[in-house]
Formats: structure tokens, C-alpha cells, sequence
């Protein structure tokens, strides 16, 4: 039932837009989702790079072009494309790539796809990053990194395990994930390459950090608490900006995955259904999710704010509740997000509230840690109405994250 007290009244938007924070500049500043142009202090006619990429920043094989375009400082364009599981291809797109496929990079003219061969040819035209891929030690880190995503898929992605086949693919999964270990404690530093976050470690990063998300929401695996040396290289990640313009959240990997991999199966035990539960509800994982420094989560929740702010219109529109009827539920919870109290939103709006704390992705719409904050919010806010909830997200496709609204108008 909603509480009978009387709440405090909800912000007005030009009371909201006055709480927002300045954030820093995509071009120019540090990694982030939101680019369309990363210069590193050149000048746009340096630009000899375009990088094919998704929308949404769930296609781990263009995360690992993108990270390394980003540790290497080469100045690069960005085109944004829709994945088939939230929409259709871009006709442009298609008469580039007719496969569709994801990341595309064009080099000074010339199309390559690919992630591995983006990377032997950026590596070939401007210098490795670290240890070159050719070298004996990342070669074998490379099929080390296909080793542990086989025993990854085997225990995630088959449907009707028995306890004991979960059982034996579980301590499959962990013995090649102590073959990374292992070859982590190898280094004189937290990184698989000596001397910084190189190629070697970039292969590992996308699927490993997928691991991390799913093996929690599925099967209650705390990866980072099983394998400190893993834990320890997420923490090293963690500390450098280019990565955490990056990193995604348990939320939104756990329910990206599904349509991706063609199904993610729960083992359905205690451990599963506490962490989903506490995934779902916006609390996250703590330091199983993500250890970012407090410096670095300065302003979240201002940041947090203008982001929503700036697709409000588009946010009420497709919200179920719809402009109207979203408009005073959604000024509750950023009234709340920021502090400034906790005032009831109307009645029937909960499930609104958690439609949209469901749809959250990261770091598409925010980082980390100002998308934990705005979760809560508006799970705090929908609490106060009461338990009703929205329907499941889809597992076979995800066209409720079709990003053609967002991205048709100015």
C-alpha cells in the first residue's frame, strides 16, 4: 500500500536543471560513451581513424577496439550502429558492411573488420600497445582468453544442467580461470603486460568483465571473490580513467547477455537469486561489481541528473505510464536521487518507476556509479507507491532498447 504521510512536494524541472553538474568534454576529456570524436589534444585533420561501433556499448569485441584506440591516444571518429538484438541495421551501415557486422573500422580508407585483425592492423600502422599480439606470451594469452570464454558459455549457456553437470561445468570454469590467475601472478604487476594495461590485457577485458556480471546474476559466482589475482587486475583497471569510460554494471550485462549469447540459464540457487535480486533492485554488488575510487564517483548523482534530463521528453514519451502520467513520478525520484527529499509519486506508478530503472544501460547513459545512484532512486520512489512491477525484460531480442528515438532528433 502507498504511505497515507504527507510527502514533500516533488522538484520542479527548472528546480532540477539548477542541481546539475558541468561534466567534462567528450572530445577532448576523459574515455566516455558519449563521443562521436576523440582527439587526445590533436587537431581533427589528424584523424585517420573511424570506428565502426554499437549504440548501446554492449558488443564486447568493440569495446576491446575501443579501449585500445583510447590507450593508445590515436584520434578517431566514432559512427554508432545498431545491434540486431535492440533494432535493425542502418542502411548506410549495411551498404558499408553487407554482413552488418560489429566493430567495422575504416583506416585511412580502407574497411576492416574483425576485432583481432582491427587490432594487427592499428598495431602495424601505429606501434603496439605493450607486447605486440604477435609475440609468443600474447599468443598464448590469447588462446588462454578463447579457453576460459568456451568454459564460460559451457556453464552459462546451456539450457537443463543437471546440479551435477552445473557442479562439473563450475569447476571447469574455475580451474581455466586459474590459468589466468596464473598467468596474472606471472607479471611483475597487476597487468598481464609488464609494464601497463597492454593487448594481451585488452583480449581479456570485454568477455571477463561479461563473466564477472553474469556468473553472479546465474549461478552466485562471485568471480572477484574466488580469484584474487583477478580481482586485483579489475582493481588496477579500475584506477585508470580509459577503462572506467568503459566499464559497464552487473544490471546492465546480466540482461544484455541473453540475446546476445542465445540464452543465459540460473542454476537457480540461494546465492543466484540473492545477488539477481540485489542487481535487479539497483544495490549492485559492492566491491564484486566495481572498486572505483570516491574522486572518481564525485558529482554522480548530478551527472545522473542531466543525463536523464537531457531525454526526459523521450523518457516520458515511451515510458508505459506515458508524458503526462510519468512526469510527477519521475520528478519524485530525482527529487529523491538528489537529496532534496522523498516526496510520493502518484499512485500506480511503481511499475513506471522500475520500467525505467530496468532500461539504465551502462555507460550508454552514465557511468557506473551514477547509474547504482539513479537505480536506487527510483527503486526508493517506487517503493513508496508500492511492489507493482513491469513486466520481464526480454531474453530473445531486445527491442525495448531501440535506440532510433534517442538518436533521430537533435
Amino acid at each position: 500500500m502507498p504511505l497515507t504521510s504527507v510527502p514533500s512536494e516533488a522538484l520542479s524541472w527548472s528546480d532540477l536543471e539548477g542541481l546539475t553538474a558541468d561534466e567534462s568534454d567528450r572530445t577532448q576529456g576523459p574515455t566516455n560513451a558519449q563521443a562521436v570524436l576523440r582527439l587526445f589534444g590533436q587537431e581533427a585533420s589528424a584523424v585517420r581513424v573511424t570506428l565502426y561501433r554499437d549504440h548501446h556499448a554492449w558488443c564486447p569485441y568493440c569495446q576491446k577496439v575501443w579501449l585500445w584506440l583510447e590507450f593508445k591516444r590515436i584520434p578517431y571518429r566514432i559512427r554508432k550502429v545498431t545491434m540486431r538484438c535492440y533494432g535493425s541495421k542502418e542502411p548506410w551501415f549495411l551498404r558499408r558492411v553487407p554482413s552488418g557486422m560489429l566493430p567495422a573500422l575504416d583506416l585511412d580508407g580502407r574497411l576492416i573488420t574483425e576485432s583481432d585483425e582491427i587490432l594487427l592492423q592499428l598495431e602495424a600502422t601505429f606501434g603496439p600497445l605493450g607486447q605486440p599480439m604477435t609475440t609468443p606470451d600474447v599468443r598464448s594469452h590469447r588462446q588462454l582468453e578463447r579457453l576460459l570464454f568456451r568454459a564460460w558459455c559451457l556453464w552459462l549457456c546451456s539450457p537443463g544442467l543437471s546440479p551435477k553437470d552445473d557442479q562439473r561445468a563450475m569447476e571447469q570454469f574455475r580451474r581455466v580461470a586459474g590459468q589466468f590467475e596464473q598467468a596474472l601472478r606471472q607479471s611483475p604487476g597487476p597487468f598481464l603486460d609488464p609494464a601497463a594495461p597492454g593487448t594481451a590485457d585488452l583480449v581479456f577485458v570485454p568477455y571477463v568483465e561479461r563473466m564477472n556480471a553474469s556468473l553472479a546474476y546465474y549461478k552466485g559466482y562471485r568471480l572477484r571473490h574466488e580469484h584474487p589475482a583477478i580481482d586485483a587486475w579489475f582493481r588496477a583497471l579500475e584506477q585508470l580513467a580509459t577503462y572506467r569510460g568503459t566499464q559497464s554494471d552487473h544490471h546492465t550485462h546480466a540482461h544484455d547477455l541473453p540475446p546476445q549469447m542465445g540464452g543465459c540459464w540460473s542454476n537457480r540457487s540461494d546465492a543466484a537469486r540473492t545477488m539477481a535480486d540485489q542487481i535487479d533492485r539497483g544495490d549492485g554488488l559492492a566491491d564484486d561489481e566495481a572498486c572505483w575510487d570516491a574522486d572518481h564517483s564525485i558529482n554522480a548523482a548530478a551527472i545522473a541528473l542531466g543525463r536523464v534530463l537531457r531525454h526526459r521528453e523521450r523518457l516520458m514519451e515511451r515510458n508505459p505510464l506515458g508524458r503526462s502520467g510519468f512526469d510527477q513520478p519521475l520528478r519524485c525520484a530525482l527529487t529523491n536521487l538528489m537529496g532534496q527529499g522523498s516526496p510520493c509519486p502518484d499512485h500506480g506508478s511503481a511499475l513506471a518507476l522500475r520500467h525505467l530503472r530496468d532500461r539504465i544501460s551502462v555507460p550508454r547513459d552514465m557511468p557506473l556509479p551514477a547509474a547504482r545512484l539513479l537505480r536506487q532512486a527510483l527503486e526508493r520512489t517506487a517503493a513508496l507507491d508500492g511492489p507493482g512491477q513491469p513486466p520481464p525484460l526480454p531474453i530473445r531480442d531486445r527491442f525495448d532498447q531501440d535506440p532510433a528515438p534517442f538518436v533521430s532528433r537533435p
